[in-house]
């Protein structure tokens, strides 16, 4: 008898956030005006069921077909190079959602939303 876990879109897209949050030139993430709708709508679900919501704002999960894809949004420091942010971003989400959930993300869309400088 074989046992098969499901981890709901939810969970992986806060393990994301929490890689995402991490890597060198992300100040925050920042969810679109999608991002936010699928925020809301995802709090109202788990709260519904009696869950406190996981913070995933600007991180969208999407398995199409057996395949894994995840969006960040996030604001990235002007201090560093936006593509720069955006593959270590990849690296960073790539890795601790493997080494957290044994899955295997297939893809990682950045959207650097804004770039944030510093304060003179």
């Amino acid at each position: 008898m074989s046992v098969e876990y499901v981890i709901a879109d939810p969970v992986i897209a806060s393990v994301a956030a929490r890689a995402a949050v991490t890597a060198p030139g992300v100040v925050r993430l920042e969810p679109g005006l999608r991002g936010l709708v699928t925020a809301w709508t995802r709090a109202a679900r788990q709260r519904w069921k009696g869950l406190d919501p996981a913070p995933a704002d600007g991180v969208r999960v999407r398995t199409v077909d057996g395949r894994l894809s995840v969006q960040v949004d996030l604001v990235a420091s002007g201090a560093d190079q936006a593509a720069t942010v955006g593959r270590s971003v990849q690296r960073a989400v790539s890795r601790y959602v493997a080494s957290q959930t044994g899955l295997v993300v297939d893809e990682v869309s950045v959207s650097i939303m804004d770039i944030e400088t510093a304060a003179r």
